[in-house]
């Protein structure tokens, strides 16, 4: 049986370095050297970010001529809450939302904890991909 040693999460989008380098304030991630140093042109095709601690998947970002049309079936949750509940948990979610909306993102949700689940945040990046605080 193969095992997977490493995953990489694609975005289709319009703009692929305005949305990588969203994604790079977002998680904290960075622009490998060898994509800053592409000719401009080939940056507006694609570009990618990485995890600088090499813990976290590759975000890579490639144009698409089509837009975004329907909610994301497949969506990142942004771990900022984990381990903490009610208000306090509420707390670091909006004060990380309210980062990320001078970022460019789009507020859309708060969900509220109820039995089963605490509470999260849905947010839009800067082309329309939802992506959850949790």
């Amino acid at each position: 049986m193969a095992s997977v040693k490493q995953v990489q999460v694609t975005f289709d989008c319009a703009q692929p370095e305005r949305v990588a380098r969203f994604w790079c304030e977002v998680l904290g991630y960075v622009v490998p050297p060898a994509i800053e140093e592409m000719p401009a042109e080939q940056r507006a095709a694609s570009f990618a970010c990485v995890d600088p601690t090499g813990v976290g998947p590759r975000l890579y970002f490639q144009r698409v001529p089509e837009g975004k049309v329907v909610k994301n079936r497949v969506h990142l949750d942004v771990r900022v809450g984990t381990g903490l509940v009610g208000d306090e948990r509420l707390a670091v979610l909006e004060a990380e939302g309210a980062r990320l909306i001078e970022l460019g993102a789009t507020r859309v949700l708060l969900q509220l904890a109820d039995e089963e689940n605490e509470s999260c945040l849905t947010l839009q990046d800067v082309e329309g991909n939802e992506f959850c605080l949790d």
